[in-house]
């Protein structure tokens, strides 16, 4: 496995309130995290960065070459589910931070497998043989008003609520998470991102950007477009390939 990530706060926003981890695991087995915090001056930096602390602590800690397909999804499940036990306490008993949370979108790679967790907006994508598949789905309003058919996807892109999510990490005291699992052929790449990638790159330019299969240049060169596309707020990018 070989991975790539930068994050970058853009050309708009004063700092950069994203965060995000990488790592490798006994087996050749990869993973990362990546949130985008949400919440006042120093909320969203808090969160972000407490979130992919306990969730990668959780990974890393937890997993061993002889789990199963449930156990490894009960890992990222658990994972997350314990970062936002953290996020919503320390807003809960700082009120300086009421209302702080975090988008969270985790990977474990393992042979042919991706293992995926997330909750909120911020996005994987497996690209490669001339196709780019979004494998999450928002958890966000404009998401929610395209699966009942109310507008478009291509109205959803330009929706004036596209920013408001409808799940976060450290919010209420439960949260729901979506988990699934696909294949990664040889020549794909896993990216997971922020909204400030997907909102700046089209699926075309990011294929474009990576089909060189120069991986150790496609988050340095998704970023850039990112940027060079008007950069309006932070980005990250995690790149795992086969």
């Amino acid at each position: 496995m070989k991975i790539v990530a930068k994050t970058d706060k853009g050309k708009i926003r004063e700092s950069n309130q994203d965060a995000y981890a990488v790592g490798e695991l006994p087996g050749e087995v990869a993973w990362a995290v990546v949130c985008d915090g949400m919440g006042g001056a120093a909320g969203g930096n808090i969160a972000s960065a407490l979130a992919v602390k306990v969730i990668s602590d959780k990974i890393t800690s937890c997993y061993n070459e002889k789990m199963r397909d449930s156990s490894i999804k009960n890992l990222l499940d658990s994972a997350i589910t314990a970062a936002n036990i953290e996020v919503y306490d320390m807003a809960d008993s700082h009120h300086e931070l009421k209302g702080m949370g975090t988008t969270v979108v985790c990977a474990i790679v393992r042979q042919d497998t991706v293992y995926i967790a997330h909750a909120g907006d911020s996005r994987a994508y497996i690209a490669g043989n001339d196709n780019v598949s979004q494998i999450t789905t928002d958890h966000s309003m404009v998401q929610d008003l395209v699966d009942r058919g109310k507008i478009t996807a291509e109205e959803a892109e330009h929706h004036p609520n596209k920013n408001i999510i409808t799940r976060a990490v450290g919010v209420d005291k439960r949260i729901e998470i979506d988990f699934d699992q696909f294949d990664l052929n040889d020549n794909e790449t896993l990216i997971l991102c922020t909204d400030g990638l997907s909102n700046f790159v089209s699926t075309s330019d990011l294929l474009e950007d990576i089909k060189d299969g120069q991986y150790y240049a496609f988050a340095d060169r998704l970023v850039k477009r990112a940027n060079n596309n008007g950069g309006g707020d932070n980005i990250t990018v995690v790149a795992i390939a086969k």
